[in-house]
């Protein structure tokens, strides 16, 4: 027991780790930093309307190269325009109206000039051509790009996953998530006898004279940057159409030839996630676009109708419980959790990455509301208090702003637990669903701010969080419920808070439950008996301390 214990910790804190590399928080930053994370003059001017890309994969030279027509309106007159794309990758040309224009480069930002007046309100275009090798994939999809892998056969496996690091490794856009295109075309030329996938519905399949086979792929919703991918390999498809709140959901599954058997029996958690959060969190986002779940050389990714998935085609997290509950083992992790992303990260998007937490902490947090629907709240409850295990309170939450800096790993499961802890807050679980509702319905197909979710929350539930959110998010401090029991009294108070904390918490005297609310001054309570029995309730994320004497 021992040793398993002792394996089940190395994981947790491994996979807390890599959480965290996604976007590595600094204290020093750079001018390459300022340029990918802020929206610079070269960007505010210019609204993204729609996408129209080209790739042509060789993977036997590891090379790609193509165009991407970027379309937009313009929101007041300017003449440079910034288009982000990662070294080693470069730029060929850039092209309006058939005429080349002149691009300064810095770094990853490249600088158009344009030649003809911006007016405010028309839709432009311009194209960019490129080529190269594109960064390899160091630790997919942690430290991500591209992977070129080989299955079992020898057939080429590839895959993109770019979180954190940026579209921008490897194909031309604007690079900011503050901004969503409406809708983009996906079109992708691999050799024959292998298969690209990406995300919305494949239009058409376009067999070339020089062997190879452009897939043609649309995206009808708008769709963030780093949701955007491409999936090659010896791919068989299977698919079923599932009833949901909107109506008919073409539901897609695309696997290694010789996975299929697997992939049939592992899969049948994709419908029953579908049931789960359509109940939890409103319909799924993007019924025109169908749902996939695409197999890839690597673990997995939220990649909008497009959820890539390595999961090895075993219930848990490559068949370890990351709660070390036991109930994580009913479910796929992959699965459940990339899929949730789909609500949290690809409806709601955050306009600055260093609030990534809205995409981390939410889809960690529907892990235990699958658990919820199928097993009950018990359930739910024990696995969401497993993953404390999980978590480090070495930095908060939130990241630095303008500087494409992420926070702590903890925005996974200090993030769940703190919407855990809301949960207990607002007493009841209809409401705390059609809350969870509402952030889709009111954010939907958006990007947002911090600010703006908390403030949604706090307005829906009737309770001022704004001390919550500071204490979880911002704060790496867990409070203290520090008490003392002197005869037939309980003193109590908060210690290790933000200023202002007065978080109601339940207790236990006696078997019998009561909400007390403690501030940072101490408070007493008449006990029936001096030898009344005092529990907290854990399902609230707080720590608690026994005192001799509280003043």
């Amino acid at each position: 027991m021992r040793k398993l214990f002792a394996s089940l910790i190395f994981t947790i804190a491994t996979i807390s780790g890599i959480n965290a590399q996604i976007l590595a928080d600094r204290d020093q930053f750079t001018h390459q930093d300022t340029l990918r994370g802020s929206i610079t003059p070269e960007r505010a001017w210019w609204d993204i309307t729609y996408y129209d890309l080209n790739v042509k994969v060789q993977p036997d030279e590891k090379f790609i190269s193509g165009s991407n027509v970027i379309h937009y309106q313009v929101l007041e007159p300017y003449q440079v325009l910034q288009v982000d794309l990662q070294e080693p990758l470069t730029i060929l040309k850039v092209v309006q109206n058939d005429r080349e224009l002149k691009v300064r480069n810095d770094g990853n930002a490249h600088f158009v000039t344009l030649l003809e007046e911006q007016k405010t309100g028309e839709f432009n275009s311009v194209e960019v051509f490129y080529e190269g090798k594109p960064r390899e994939a160091k630790n997919a999809p942690w430290d991500g790009g591209f992977s070129w892998k080989k299955d079992e056969n020898g057939n080429h496996f590839i895959a993109t996953s770019n979180q954190g690091l940026g579209a921008s490794v490897w194909w031309p856009n604007k690079d900011h998530m503050y901004q969503e295109v409406d809708s983009m075309a996906i079109s992708v030329n691999v050799p024959d006898g292998l298969m690209n996938v990406s995300n919305g519905r494949l239009r058409k399949i376009e067999p070339k004279e020089d062997e190879t086979t452009t897939y043609h792929w649309f995206v009808s919703n708008p769709i963030n940057n780093y949701g955007v991918n491409i999936n090659i390999g010896d791919y068989v498809n299977f698919s079923e159409v599932y009833e949901g709140e909107k109506g008919k959901l073409d539901m897609d599954y695309y696997v290694l030839s010789y996975n299929l058997d697997k992939a049939k029996k592992q899969f049948r958690d994709a419908p029953k996630m579908m049931e789960a959060f359509e109940h939890w969190f409103g319909p799924y986002p993007f019924y025109e676009d169908s749902f996939k779940l695409v197999e890839v050389p690597y673990l997995g990714m939220e990649h909008q109708s497009s959820v890539t998935y390595g999961n090895k085609f075993a219930n848990g997290y490559l068949g370890r419980d990351l709660s070390g509950t036991g109930w994580g083992l009913k479910f796929d992790f992959i699965i459940i959790h990339e899929a949730g992303h789909e609500w949290f990260a690809n409806n709601i998007t955050n306009k600055d990455i260093a609030d990534m937490w809205i995409h981390e902490s939410f889809t960690a947090y529907s892990e235990n509301l699958f658990l919820d629907y199928y097993y009950g709240t018990d359930a739910s409850a024990e696995y969401v208090i497993g993953t404390r295990g999980s978590i480090s309170n070495n930095r908060p939450i939130i990241g630095t702003y303008d500087v494409n800096s992420g926070g702590s790993g903890d925005m996974y499961y200090k993030g769940a637990n703190m919407l855990h802890t809301i949960r207990q807050l607002v007493t009841d679980d209809e409401k705390w669903r059609q809350i969870l509702r509402g952030l889709n319905k009111e954010f939907y197909h958006q990007t947002v701010t911090t600010g703006q979710v908390e403030n949604y929350i706090s307005e829906q539930s009737g309770i001022d969080l704004s001390k919550v959110f500071d204490q979880y998010l911002r704060d790496v401090r867990i409070p203290v419920l520090e008490y003392s029991l002197d005869k037939e009294t309980l003193s109590y108070r908060w210690v290790n808070v933000v200023d202002g904390f007065d978080m109601p918490v339940e207790i236990t005297i006696d078997g019998d439950s009561r909400r007390i609310e403690p501030s940072t001054s101490t408070q007493r309570l008449k006990l029936p008996t001096a030898t009344s029995t005092v529990v907290v309730d854990e399902n609230y994320y707080i720590e608690s301390k026994f005192s001799d004497y509280l003043n």
